[in-house]
């Protein structure tokens, strides 16, 4: 199957700083590093998948620095993606920024590593604090109303949601961090997230510092790489460069597969 489109959408932006993207100090680490914002949407003729769900509106409100465009339901409906057309929401993993709005997707299924709800809903995320920052109650509230209602997919390891899209748990940045594999006309995509949230990451194998396990973030860049056809087809997390790499529909919009 090839039929599917794929696109990044960037919300939001925060000119951040080089030392907050890079495991362990570098020199020219407070120089300027700027952050990009993204929810994915593959949409075949059959199918719409939306892959993360960004920031809410009133968290957003909260984030020093944040140039917050719009709600990433917003941007999705500018490119023509209604929220209550997606039958299926990927969450790669359950941090705030990747979480915000899913509960503005009436009719999907969420897709979510065990693992990951394992981790989050388990005796140590409260114990550390340095993390606890990084989860909204709210969202997983609804993930969980959402999982009584039989409406919560979890998996464990590699899976199909649909025909020509599977996730694949590389962890690394968190305990269930899953990456999305697309086939499309160009070959297979593979929406990093945060497994890489800048090509540089990857390309010079440095993680970014916010992580779960060292090895498992090696073990992440190898296990892109491996389901890409090719580094041309790997999209990056918050890098920027997407809307560098890739031809736009829009400012906000690269098309990843068209």
């Amino acid at each position: 199957m090839s039929g599917w489109r794929v696109y990044a959408v960037r919300y939001a932006q925060r000119d951040a700083r080089r030392g907050e993207h890079f495991h362990g100090y570098e020199p020219g680490g407070e120089s300027s590093h700027p952050t990009a914002y993204y929810i994915w949407a593959a949409v075949s003729d059959q199918h719409t998948v939306v892959i993360d769900t960004g920031i809410a509106p009133e968290r957003a409100a909260r984030v020093e620095g944040l140039d917050y465009r719009c709600s990433p339901v917003e941007a999705l409906a500018e490119l023509g993606v209604a929220a209550d057309a997606v039958d299926y929401v990927v969450l790669t993993h359950l941090h705030y920024d990747h979480t915000g709005t899913a509960h503005e997707f009436p009719r999907a299924r969420y897709v979510v590593q065990q693992a990951e709800l394992d981790y989050w809903t388990g005796p140590w995320a409260g114990r550390i604090a340095r993390e606890r920052w990084l989860l909204n109650d709210h969202d997983l509230a609804h993930l969980r109303s959402a999982g009584k209602d039989g409406r919560v997919q979890p998996v464990d390891g590699d899976a199909f949601v649909v025909p020509g899209l599977s996730v694949h748990l590389v962890g690394g940045h968190t305990a269930g961090m899953q990456v999305v594999r697309v086939e499309t006309a160009r070959g297979h995509v593979v929406l990093a997230s945060d497994a890489s949230h800048f090509y540089e990451n990857i390309e010079s194998d440095r993680p970014f510092p916010i992580l779960h396990s060292m090895p498992g973030m090696y073990g992440a860049f190898d296990r892109i790489r491996e389901l890409a056809d090719g580094p041309e087809l790997v999209v990056a997390g918050h890098d920027p460069l997407v809307l560098e790499r890739f031809p736009l529909l829009g400012t906000d919009v690269a098309v990843i597969a068209p």
